[in-house]
C-alpha cells in the first residue's frame, strides 16, 4: 500500500507541513512504541521538528477532544491520531473503539483536515505488538500523503 520514505519524491515532501499528534496513554507500552515509529517516519519524509506538536491524553476517548483543539486552531495541515484499545470481557471494547473512530472521523470531516487513525483496536497484547512499528509509520505517511493532497484538491 505504502512505498518507502526512502528515496521519496516531491510528492511525499513533508517540508513545509504542521503536523499535530495525539497519542493516548493508556496502553503506554504501545502508544509510545506507536509514537517513536511515527515520529521517526515523519522526520523521514522531511517534516520538521519544530512543525510537530505531540500530546498527550488519558485514552482512546479522549483524543478526539484533543484533535478538535488542534484542527480548531487552525495551525496543523494534518494529524494522527495513536492509541491502543485491548479486547477485554466486557461490552466496554467495543464501545470504546466504536466512539473513538467516530469521534476521529468526525472531527476530520467538520473541519475539513485529514487525520491518520492508527488507534489500533486488538484482540490482545501480542497483536498489539505485531502492529505497533507498522501502525505509527504508516500514520505518518498517511497524514503527509493527504496533507499534500488535500492541498492540491
Amino acid at each position: 500500500m505504502f512505498t518507502s520514505s526512502k528515496g521519496a519524491g516531491p510528492e511525499n515532501n513533508g517540508t513545509k507541513l504542521r503536523i499535530g499528534v495525539v497519542q493516548a496513554r493508556f496502553n503506554d507500552d504501545i502508544t509510545n512504541a506507536l509514537w517513536a515509529a511515527c515520529h521517526t517516519e515523519l522526520l523521514s519524509l522531511k517534516v520538521q521538528e519544530k512543525n510537530i506538536r505531540h500530546v498527550t491524553v488519558p485514552g482512546a476517548l479522549e483524543i478526539a477532544s484533543a484533535l478538535q483543539g488542534m484542527a480548531e486552531s487552525d495551525e496543523f495541515d494534518a494529524l494522527i491520531a495513536l492509541g491502543c484499545i485491548i479486547r477485554g470481557e466486557t461490552y466496554h471494547f467495543e464501545l470504546v473503539a466504536n466512539e473513538s473512530g467516530a469521534g476521529v472521523t468526525r472531527v476530520a470531516l467538520d473541519y475539513q483536515i485529514p487525520i491518520a487513525n492508527a488507534v489500533l483496536t486488538t484482540e490482545d497484547h501480542p497483536q498489539a505488538v505485531a502492529r505497533q512499528t507498522d501502525k505509527g509509520s504508516d500514520a505518518a505517511k498517511v497524514a503527509v500523503e493527504m496533507a499534500l493532497l488535500l492541498a492540491k484538491l
